[in-house]
């Protein structure tokens, strides 16, 4: 079964190394970026393409008309496209005979649309799925090939989600890759009466406002932490990053007391009092630490 592989973040990196290792898969192209402005996880699979000598296509501007025409001349039986920010012309989609498989992890049709990894920690959520599926014109919108469930704990940062979902698909990618070629594959269509879509974040949502609670701030911490940009603050006129916090209290007896303000400054940590509750702040990029007392 001949594949024409689309990808420029680290879990198109890790899904190319598993469908290479596919004895009923050929890749026969690989689509990529040289860089970008906008992937915090942003990987090149160039130097995959190169090592294994597959021909590759490094995408600048007009991606829709470089691709048509570069996977037509190909001529795959299927298109993996795994970690794209640009929606696929319906062109494009109706090249390969079998299909363009797409990847997004959430439980859809739950939980489509913009930085689900981001907003399922943000938001606190307690479960979401690996999902891989037909693309179609709509964004996240066609039919499932493969879903798997898995649970999000609370010690779960955007990395430890990152690397769970990237495990968990690994293995449905050499599952549905066999069943594709075996023709054995099964099409699940999305109830879309049951579907929401995410919205773009902006740097703004990336701001800690010290009126929200402990948990939700905590929440923001981990859901931007690495290998995303990093939830920040704002203290005495500049940006400073923080990636790792711990709730101490979740309800106090500090309600008297102002949010953002300092109560405690350890060696490298301090404690600082929110809306609800207290959070102490673990991993950030302070040069100098706030005295205690003060004010974000």
């Amino acid at each position: 079964m001949k594949i024409v592989f689309i990808g420029c973040v680290k879990f198109s990196e890790m899904a190319l190394k598993q469908v290479l290792q596919c004895s009923e898969a050929e890749v026969i192209g690989v689509i990529t970026k040289k860089f970008s402005s906008y992937n915090a996880d942003f990987s090149s699979l160039e130097g995959i393409a190169k090592e294994k000598n597959i021909p590759c296509l490094l995408i600048d501007k007009q991606p829709e008309v470089q691709m048509e025409d570069w996977i037509k001349d190909k001529n795959p039986d299927v298109v993996y496209c795994f970690g794209w920010s640009n929606l696929l012309p319906q062109e494009v989609l109706n090249i390969p005979r079998l299909g363009v498989i797409g990847y997004h992890p959430t439980p859809l049709p739950k939980n489509r649309g913009r930085h689900p990894i981001i907003w399922t920690i943000a938001l606190g959520l307690t479960s979401t799925a690996s999902t891989f599926f037909f693309m179609d014109e709509g964004a996240d919108s066609g039919d499932i090939i493969s879903q798997e469930f898995l649970s999000v704990e609370d010690s779960d940062d955007a990395g430890k989600l990152y690397s769970k979902l990237s495990n968990i698909a690994a293995i449905q990618i050499l599952q549905f890759t066999r069943e594709l070629s075996q023709s054995s594959y099964k099409r699940l269509p999305q109830d879309d009466s049951k579907a929401n879509y995410w919205r773009k974040r902006t740097k703004q949502d990336g701001e800690i406002d010290w009126r929200m609670s402990a948990r939700s701030i905590h929440n923001l911490v981990k859901a931007l932490a690495r290998p995303y940009v990093g939830a920040h603050c704002l203290y005495q006129g500049q940006e400073i990053k923080i990636w790792k916090t711990e709730i101490v209290l979740e309800q106090d007896d500090f309600s008297h007391l102002e949010p953002g303000k300092v109560l405690k400054v350890e060696t490298s940590s301090l404690y600082v009092k929110c809306g609800e509750g207290i959070i102490r702040i673990l991993d950030h990029e302070f040069t100098n630490l706030p005295e205690e007392g003060c004010y974000f």
